[in-house]
């Protein structure tokens, strides 16, 4: 009895998988036999004669391939089968038809990179979506290759599934063919995109491809960026003679520093107008040719920018400052801190205009889509993680420039060296110390860690003196020696601010501490080893018996 049920459910699975495919088939056919699938026409290019057995349109990738394989081969003729003449007049498509192939084949060559693996191949032009972890096909009757922009204008360039009026019991012939408006715009497009003048003193032998390019254009490109080159050299070289036509600083700095950058956009703009009216490449090195000419205008532009408003920035620096950024005061410090972080500002601004402009110049934001924005969280996590360190710097950075907890040229003590702010930069600050040499501390590092700032609100520095003599030394004729010395010392200052202090007494000796006021850290040091050498001496020579002495004590029995 078991042996029967099981039998029976096995015969019940076989039909019902052959039900849905007898479902699912019939429901591809009359996909396929849907009218709302294809465009109807009276006659499909009546002009022509009968399509040869080379010419295949049955779907969006066979049709581009055998169009341009057509046309490469010089069979315009059987080329402009692929195209939608029905816009001109019967007896103008065999004589227009086969020149039009010939434009067009020259404008997706040069202007078109074509995906082949993401050309529908199927008749229907069926793409895969994945819905709920299933493939759902989407039919549909048109497929659009590529846009290009010509003089503000939108021209796309797209294949369309056509078929000629039938009787009701009779099944349409779909064939794929470039749009009706693509063929419309074919000669705009080709005046252009087209070849230039100097392409028809090229021999037909060196039309031949060699890898990606043809024979002439690996000649031509060296040959390009030497002229190029030239022409920035050149460039670079009459701007920076602009600085002897002013006898002001400012300008003359400006012209020296904006020299190269101007350069590279004059040559980039030439060499525009290079391809514009000598000669047109193909796309595959105008793919590369065109980004890294915007690349390069907007580089210059930016860096010009930039070098020009350093110059000023510098020059009203110099004009406030002088030429010594030494030991400036207290409102000369935060000055020249606030045009670094202006500096740093306007680098930030620059920099970002600059990307947007070349993102929206090849419309990679539209490209992106909903791409961008379903993925924006992961990009997001990835670029924190990956440049944490980078991006904390700037943020701690801009922090000290808006802050100023510490400005350039201030006094520090920092992990036990006396320094002097030398720079802040994006990433990490720069501190020279007492003995000339340089501390590299990354910005974040450097504010998260104490330090002492002498110059924050006051740049005076209390020196101190610290000696250690015999209990008999006489305190009062010490403190009025060093009051004689210090008040004789050009560099001490608030005279009354000099004292001299017991601080400390034991069975050893005494340590006494003077004081004396000095103007700022950068000079506190040098007093205070001038004021110890006067007063050891005046012990020595004076009072050589005040010097501390170890003593012992003598027990008798």
């Amino acid at each position: 009895m078991n042996a029967i049920v099981i039998h029976v459910k096995r015969i019940l699975i076989i039909l019902a998988a052959c039900l849905a495919a007898a479902v699912a088939t019939s429901v591809h056919l009359a996909a396929q036999d849907n009218p709302a699938l294809w465009y109807e026409t009276e006659a499909i290019n009546p002009g022509l004669e009968a399509p040869p057995n080379v010419v295949d349109r049955s779907s969006p990738r066979v049709a581009l391939r055998s169009f341009l394989e057509l046309a490469e081969k010089g069979d315009l003729e059987a080329a402009a089968h692929v195209l939608n003449l029905s816009n001109l007049p019967k007896d103008e498509q065999k004589t227009r038809g086969s020149t039009l192939a010939a434009k067009l084949e020259s404008t997706i060559d040069r202007k078109l990179s074509i995906n082949w693996s993401s050309i529908p191949p199927e008749p229907d032009a069926r793409t895969s979506d994945s819905a709920n972890g299933h493939d759902v096909s989407q039919p549909r009757r048109d497929y659009l290759l590529g846009e290009l922009e010509v003089d503000g204008q939108i021209y796309a360039i797209r294949l369309g599934r056509y078929a000629a009026e039938s009787s009701a019991d009779e099944a349409a012939n779909t064939v794929w063919l470039f749009s009706p408006d693509t063929v419309d715009s074919v000669d705009l497009l080709y005046d252009a995109f087209g070849p230039r003048a100097f392409e028809a003193y090229i021999p037909e032998a060196m039309k031949a491809e060699l890898g990606w390019l043809r024979l002439w254009e690996w000649i031509a490109l060296p040959l390009v960026v030497a002229i190029l080159t030239l022409v920035g050299l050149l460039t670079s070289r009459l701007i920076g003679l602009g600085r002897h036509l002013s006898d002001e600083r400012v300008l003359r700095r400006a012209f020296e520093r904006a020299a190269l950058p101007l350069s590279l956009v004059v040559a980039s703009v030439a060499a525009q107008w290079l391809l514009g009216f000598v000669v047109s490449f193909s796309e595959a090195a105008t793919a590369v040719i065109t980004p890294t000419l915007v690349m390069l205008v907007v580089v210059g532009f930016s860096l010009a920018a930039l070098r020009v408003i350093d110059a000023l920035l510098d020059h009203v620096t110099r004009r406030y400052l002088g030429d010594n950024y030494d030991s400036p005061n207290s409102s000369e410090r935060e000055f020249y801190t606030s045009i670094y972080a202006l500096r740093r500002i306007i680098l930030v601004v620059t920099v970002g205009f600059s990307i947007i402009f070349v993102l929206m110049q090849f419309n990679i934001f539209a490209d992106m889509g909903l791409t961008l924005l379903a993925s924006a969280g992961v990009l997001t996590v990835i670029l924190a993680i990956a440049g944490q360190t980078t991006l904390g710097n700037i943020v701690a950075s801009l922090q000290i420039a808006i802050a100023k907890p510490v400005r350039i040229g201030d006094s520090i003590h920092y992990e036990g060296a006396w320094c002097i702010v030398e720079a802040i930069f994006f990433t990490f600050i720069r501190l020279r110390t007492w003995d000339e040499r340089r501390i590299i501390v990354p910005v974040k590092y450097f504010v998260s860690y104490p330090f002492k700032n002498w110059s924050v609100v006051d740049e005076r520095v209390l020196c101190t003196i610290r000696l250690v003599l015999d209990p008999m030394a006489e305190v009062a004729a010490l403190r009025d020696k060093f009051n004689a010395i210090a008040k004789a010392d050009p560099e001490v200052v608030e005279h009354d601010k000099l004292a001299a202090y017991v601080t400390d007494q034991s069975s050893n000796g005494l340590t006494i501490e003077f004081y004396a006021m000095a103007p700022d850290p950068s000079t506190a040091w040098s007093i205070e080893m001038r004021l110890r050498e006067e007063l050891v001496s005046f012990v020595r020579r004076e009072h050589p018996e005040w010097w501390w002495r170890e003593r012992f004590l003598e027990y008798s029995r």
